[in-house]
């Protein structure tokens, strides 16, 4: 027993080491080489189908042969006319481009043709505008010829009266006033001290009831004026408070009657739009209203409220209609004293410097006239500028 057990202690503290005993147990045997044979010959039973499935010698080029032809038809499937979609629901065209040519009636580009980008024309206001020298003609574009007389129309083009024969400002920034002096063609001498007298910032509103209008717009376009076309409208009382003939009546309105506004609308072209004369009733009634600005939107003309009735909507019922639109702040001479008239354009001052743009009316009448004109010099030295009233307006067009 004491032998056994030196033996193994023995075994157990011999060194690491390969003696010589072990050097055998690691040689190759006959065993050992069948193992190795057996093995050699699964493996390769193994890779076996995998060579039998390997490409042939020169596919690489087959199938990158292939691949441009499918790239080929796909490029020809996608030039056909554009009904025509890829899987992916998709067309590759150039989409602002094709839309440009569209417009201009030509067909969409094909998918495969040059890129060409989308040139988009933005018309300047102040490109729509007659020429100085042209302001007292009518465009012939803008007229619609009627049994009523020539009636203002958009273009074919798109143009508006409203921006063909809008009077010109400066666009800056600071103290702006519209003065519109209305009431032309009633009194000769009034019209002509008006057109003489006043700076070509002040706007003209001509009566349609007036005389010899077509005259006086040439003298006045000539002066460098914008024009508007002041239309009789119901008042509250009417008919025994009576604007005059042709008056635009609610009733008409809601029927969708125009011909008293035609019959207002032919006495006179060039201008940008109407301002009611009177109007009290039609003004508060929206219902009313609608009609009336939706023929001006077509018509391409602006609104002015001239503020004289304070439960009008008009302002309101213009904006919904797409109208160009604004209302008057003050009346100027509703007391016909020089003193009181001055007073109430310095007013329209201190409300142009609060909110940048006010609107001030006044009559023909030769003494207002006088006392606009010398207010007008010196608020200019006061660097306040006399605007068109087009310049005043909210254009829905344009926001």
């Amino acid at each position: 027993m004491r032998l056994v057990c030196g033996a193994m202690y023995a075994e157990l503290h011999r060194p690491l080491t390969i003696d010589s005993s072990r050097r055998r147990w690691l040689r190759p045997t006959a065993g050992d080489g069948g193992l190795l044979l057996a093995f050699l010959v699964l493996a390769g039973l193994s890779a076996f189908p995998a060579y039998l499935d390997r490409p042939e010698r020169g596919s690489g080029d087959r199938l990158a042969e292939r691949a441009a032809q499918l790239a080929a038809n796909a490029t020809t499937e996608i030039a056909e006319p554009s009904s025509r979609r890829t899987r992916g629901g998709a067309l590759s065209i150039d989409v602002d481009a094709a839309l440009a040519k569209q417009r201009l009636g030509e067909q969409p580009m094909a998918a495969d043709a040059p890129y060409q980008p989308a040139t988009v024309t933005v018309m300047d206001v102040a490109d729509l505008r007659q020429s100085p020298m042209m302001a007292h003609l009518p465009d012939d574009a803008l007229i619609e010829k009627t049994e009523y007389g020539p009636l203002p129309m958009r273009g074919p083009d798109g143009r508006r009266p409203f921006d063909v024969y809008a009077g010109r400002s400066s666009g800056r920034l600071g103290a702006r006033i519209a003065i519109v002096v209305g009431g032309l063609g009633i009194s000769q001498t009034g019209t002509q001290a008006a057109i003489q007298a006043l700076p070509p910032g002040v706007t003209f509103a001509f009566a349609a009831n007036g005389n010899s209008l077509d005259r006086w717009m040439q003298a006045a376009r000539r002066e460098g004026h914008e024009i508007l076309l002041q239309v009789p409208m119901e008042p509250v009382g009417y008919p025994t408070v009576d604007p005059g003939e042709n008056t635009v009546t609610a009733e008409a309105m809601r029927g969708e009657d125009f011909s008293a506004l035609y019959a207002s609308l032919g006495r006179l072209t060039n201008y940008v739009g109407i301002m009611n004369y009177m109007g009290g009733q039609l003004s508060a009634n929206a219902v009313a209203l609608d009609p009336l600005m939706r023929e001006l939107s077509r018509r391409g003309l602006m609104y002015l409220d001239d503020g004289s009735s304070m439960r009008s909507v008009a302002g309101d019922v213009a904006q919904l209609a797409s109208v160009p639109a604004a209302t008057t702040d003050m009346v100027l001479d509703a007391v016909q004293e020089p003193g009181e008239i001055r007073r109430r354009l310095d007013q329209l001052e201190q409300a142009a410097r609060a909110k940048g743009t006010a609107v001030g009316v006044a009559s023909a009448f030769e003494a207002s006239t006088a006392v606009i004109a010398d207010w007008i010099a010196e608020a200019e030295k006061r660097g306040v500028e006399i605007i068109p009233v087009s310049a005043a307006a909210l254009d829905p067009e344009r926001r």
